[in-house]
């Protein structure tokens, strides 16, 4: 058995457990290799019921205290018992699992391991593994237990079984390192490293064998980056451009003058499209600096020069609000240029007259999804493509849409702020410019950092601006042990919420199951103040520009990483009133306290990405990513900026040796990374 078997050569793997494994995209041995654990268990000494702290995954042992009751609907029944030792007594509920009743109902000592959360009653144990009798807790103790991104109808533990087998009968070889790599930079093995990710037995061999595996997913990343990019070249500029009047009436008109970083950022954009070469340009602003604005004169000056822009959103609704507002500005401002929607949700008949009006030159800036990029869509002239939010979509996305025209100009914005030092990495195929400054009329957000023993003075606060005509965002972290159970974490929370905030407020929520379309939904009627409250997952991250909103209050802040909280709380502050960010933790460490205390004192998302990257540790056993920022396999280019920089580094040195990488036909990383560029694989990472 090799690395391209099916995995039904796997014994327990029948057509039914292939069709499941093939919903997570694996099919082959090799996929199911590299489908490494989210995080990871880590059993440790149980605690006393009076010494649980809300927010972490803890383990208690007791007695079961009275009887074992069953509760709920019978789509959503809740299995309620309460755990009892000497330091007081635990409320612990289990979701749709009646059965227990009967299995625990004997009475005795039991351990339970879950995490810990506050109810209206207070503090209770949900959805625990159960180790009865309690001394089946001592085989796991100490120990690092795999846990794996799952479907419905896989479980934990037949992934980890079947990922066992894998392991153990494929020659893995030495993996897609160049020889001599590993031993210059201190690397573990191939071999040692897919054994250590998926079955670590200490923290040292899970660190040792993640930066093996980080090193050469980062290394593959930078020499596709690079490959394509000697592939390219420049290419000489094929439009012609001149400045029009109206683009410096329109500025003057604005009611508000542009800062001098837009300023310099618009002059270097117009340098690009009216030089030598075709523009390739990643425009990096800080949440509220006002990319959009640039972004729009960019398409402006190709319009108004008589050519097509299309700009390119990671949502529809998001689509949907730059082309209301870009269309309602074309109109006020008097600017003779016909702006355009294509989304995949519109109609037939509505999606085939856009297209007609796209192909025939009549409609000027397009504005859209993906579907900018499906081949129905044909442009007549288009010079400059736009992308908003270059972490949520691939170079190759990016680039089918520039295939869409004539060698256009490339324009792509991110509020993500990076650390120059990783973007030149990251952004390899792109020169930078940033927006280092925000609007003079902005008013900075009010932060503070609480614990949960403030949540009620929060839900005051969150009312009384209710009432003054404000609207809220609560988020809460997606749920630790299991995807299915995030549904449940944030539609419990909405009803406390409506509870705490009581009649005549309208309270709803959003989450990852959800389909788009109800996400959409949700989000217009938030934006039509229709709802007051929004209790959310970190879907909200990229979402749409709400300034009625003034207050965002961030549940168990402590289990994200500071470039992630500051994206989160960039949601408010987009409007003319003042804006509050709560930052609520459990956590009572003083490294926890330390990193929150950045954000609380600064609304600088460069300096906080950069103090992001120097408060990083060599890895969280609970959560292997936190950043958000690009969707690397194992990476995170925050926690692993030092592997980024080291794997950099190796790209030079053989590209150095060898541009062409002919000695590595040998070990097929040429092949690999020249079906990496033709097979679309940078989408999943750009």
């Amino acid at each position: 058995m090799d690395e391209r078997s099916g995995i039904r050569e796997i014994k327990g793997i029948g057509e039914k457990a292939e069709k499941t494994f093939s919903k997570i995209g694996i099919h082959t041995v090799g996929d199911l290799i590299r489908y490494y654990p989210r995080g990871y268990e880590v059993y440790e000494d149980p605690v006393a019921v009076g010494e649980i702290e809300e927010g972490h995954t803890m383990t208690v042992s007791g007695a079961i205290y009275g009887r074992v009751q069953v509760s709920g609907s019978p789509k959503m029944q809740i299995t309620t018992l309460y755990l009892k030792d000497l330091t007081g007594t635990l409320k612990v509920i289990w979701f749709r699992m009646p059965f227990l009743r009967n299995t625990l109902s004997r009475g005795g000592v039991i351990t339970l391991r879950g995490r810990i959360v506050r109810k209206k009653d207070g503090l209770v144990m949900e959805h625990p593994e159960i180790f009865y009798p309690s001394n089946k807790y001592e085989e796991k103790r100490s120990s690092l237990q795999p846990v794996y991104p799952l479907t419905s109808g896989l479980t934990n533990n037949a992934v980890l079984k079947a990922i066992r087998q894998a392991v153990e009968m494929t020659d893995l070889g030495e993996g897609s390192l160049p020889e001599g790599i590993a031993e210059r930079y201190g690397l573990a093995g191939y071999q040692e490293a897919v054994r250590g990710i998926h079955f670590p037995e200490t923290k040292e061999e899970f660190y040792h064998a993640r930066e093996r595996l980080v090193f050469e997913e980062f290394l593959m990343f930078i020499l596709s980056l690079r490959m394509m990019s000697v592939q390219k070249e420049r290419v000489l500029n094929p439009y012609c451009f001149r400045d029009p009047e109206l683009i410096g009436r329109f500025l003057e008109r604005l009611p508000y003058e542009l800062t001098d970083a837009q300023k310099s950022v618009w002059r270097e954009i117009r340098q690009d499209m009216s030089g030598i070469h075709v523009m390739s340009r990643l425009v990096q602003g800080d949440v509220g600096s006002g990319k959009t604005i640039v972004a729009l004169l960019a398409m402006m000056y190709a319009g108004l020069n008589g050519y097509q822009a299309a700009m390119m959103a990671p949502t529809e609704v998001l689509a949907r609000q730059h082309f209301e507002n870009i269309r309602r500005m074309l109109a006020e401002y008097e600017i003779p240029l016909r702006a355009e929607l294509l989304t995949g949700s519109m109609k037939g008949k509505e999606k085939k007259e856009a297209y007609g009006r796209i192909a025939s030159g009549e409609a000027d800036l397009i504005i859209g999804t993906h579907a900018l990029i499906q081949e129905k869509a044909e442009y007549q002239n288009l010079a400059l493509v736009v992308t908003d939010e270059q972490h949520r979509f691939g170079v190759r996305q990016r680039e089918r849409l520039a295939g869409k025209g004539v060698c256009p100009h490339i324009l792509v914005m991110s509020a993500t702020p990076i650390p120059r030092t990783l973007a030149i990495i990251l952004y390899g195929d792109l020169d930078i410019s940033v927006i280092g400054e925000l609007p003079k009329n902005r008013l900075p957000i009010k932060n503070c950092v609480v614990d949960t023993g403030y949540r009620e003075t929060a839900y005051r606060f969150m009312r009384k601006q209710i009432c003054s005509g404000r609207q809220c965002y609560i988020i809460c972290p997606m749920v630790e042990e299991s995807d299915s159970l995030e549904v449940e974490n944030v539609t419990d929370y909405t009803e406390i919420v409506r509870e705490a905030l009581g009649k005549g407020i309208a309270v709803s929520y959003l989450h990852g199951k959800m389909k788009q379309a109800e996400k959409d939904e949700i989000m217009e009627a938030f934006a039509k103040n229709e709802i007051q409250v929004l209790v959310s997952t970190t879907v909200i991250e990229v979402g749409i520009d709400v300034p009625n909103a003034s207050v965002i209050m961030i549940e168990n802040s402590e289990r994200f990483g500071l470039a992630q909280l500051h994206q989160l709380r960039g949601r408010v502050g987009r409007g003319k009133h003042q804006s509050y960010c709560i930052f609520m933790s459990a956590s009572k460490s003083e490294e926890t306290r330390e990193r929150l205390e950045i954000l609380n004192r600064s609304n600088d998302g460069f300096f906080i990405a950069g103090e992001d990257l120097r408060l990083r540790g060599p890895g969280d056993l609970f959560g292997i990513r936190q950043s958000g920022v690009m969707d690397f396999r194992l990476g995170d280019v925050y926690q692993d900026a030092k592997i980024l920089q080291t794997a950099s580094e190796a790209a030079n040195v053989l590209l150095d040796e060898d541009p062409g990488l002919e000695a590595l036909e040998n070990i097929g990383l040429k092949k690999a990374l020249e079906q990496a560029i033709s097979q679309n694989a940078l989408e999943t990472t750009l």
